[in-house]
């Protein structure tokens, strides 16, 4: 149950660049550091292991950045929006930027249950003549091989505009299907039409919004 007595701010950032490596641990401790630098009064967890009162949205592939990524802090004092945003930018390096900071009830949902909509923009190498959508795709998760139809993730087309591609996918209670094997395999068609050549490849992967599902 949430802690009437904490203030929950919720801050949206950007991770681009050599940054977007990060594992989705590495990028946590990242985080939590700057927020330390920040001086912001951040609440701890009880227990045997205490630990900072922080969560994280949707995680993302190692190697796919964000320009709307989002985590959420649990603060012992009531410090104004803006403020807070101010002191984890002085906090933060350039590729893990925080971009804006607001209030939220302490009962709302976590950004990765209440927005399970996430929009992907890929800029590739060459600019093919069409893309294909695979119809499935074949994943391996703990040893044991997976087949996702995309038709069930994706909400909305996916779009070409010279050589930027845009896809929007939805993560279920059921599963998710994931951004860049999607996109790997959505490359490896198109060149096998003949909508490119071999050498096709992304150049940037952004995830570029992250939304509420339709409906809720």
């Amino acid at each position: 149950m949430a802690d009437p007595r904490l203030f929950r701010l919720r801050v949206t950032f950007r991770e681009t660049g050599r940054l977007a490596m990060l594992s989705h641990l590495e990028l946590a401790r990242a985080l939590e550091r700057a927020v330390r630098r920040a001086q912001l009064p951040f609440a701890v967890s009880q227990g045997f292991s205490p630990h900072m009162r922080i969560a994280f949205g949707a995680a993302l592939p190692v190697g796919v950045g964000g320009t709307a990524e989002i985590f959420g802090l649990f603060l012992t004092d009531y410090v104004p929006a803006l403020r807070a945003l101010a002191a984890l930018q002085e906090a933060s390096p350039a590729d893990l930027y925080p971009t804006e900071a607001r209030y939220i009830e302490a009962r709302d949902a976590a950004a990765s249950v209440a927005l399970p909509v996430s929009t992907y923009e890929v800029v590739l190498s060459e600019a093919p003549g069409a893309i294909v959508v695979p119809e499935a795709i074949t994943v391996v998760r703990k040893k044991k091989e997976k087949t996702l139809v995309p038709a069930d993730f994706l909400v909305g087309p996916v779009s070409l505009d010279g050589a930027t591609v845009r896809f929007s996918l939805e993560a279920k209670p059921t599963g998710s299907l994931r951004a860049d094997a999607f996109a790997r395999e959505l490359i490896r068609e198109t060149v096998a039409a003949g909508h490119a050549t071999e050498m096709l490849r992304p150049i940037t992967f952004l995830r570029i919004d992250q939304r509420a599902a339709e409906g809720i």
